[in-house]
């Protein structure tokens, strides 16, 4: 393994990033959403064991994103051949992200909602 090689490995990731945040508007929110709640982390200084769960929630449902956006490029190519069972794979695919994000949400607020309510009672 080389460095050029791995400079490689990188830039074609981060090539796929910029297409991503590009051509997918739900990949944008939700990494919008992600800098805000680092922000109010960081902001409420809550403990290390719990930004770790933050970080690994904000990772799961941006992976599951680019996941739903990868294998809905893929279905479409299939689609002209198997157009309701592609609409049932993209729809799966969404449910997929959308629990992730429903879940990340919940913990979210219940890791948050502690200190934040904490600091505005004061």
């Amino acid at each position: 393994m080389s460095v050029r090689s791995v400079s490689r490995s990188i830039a074609h990731a981060m090539r796929g990033l910029q297409y991503i945040y590009v051509h997918e508007q739900n990949f944008r929110i939700q990494l919008w959403i992600a800098f805000f709640v680092l922000g109010v982390m960081v902001w409420l200084d809550i403990a290390p064991n719990q930004q770790i769960i933050v970080l690994l929630l904000i990772a799961t449902v941006l992976t599951l994103e680019v996941l739903n956006s990868v294998l809905e490029k893929f279905v479409d190519i299939i689609k002209p051949r198997l157009a309701y069972q592609v609409q049932v794979v993209k729809d799966m695919m969404a449910a997929m992200v959308l629990i992730a994000s429903f879940f990340s949400i919940v913990i979210g607020i219940l890791i948050l909602a502690p200190p934040f309510l904490e600091i505005m009672l004061k």
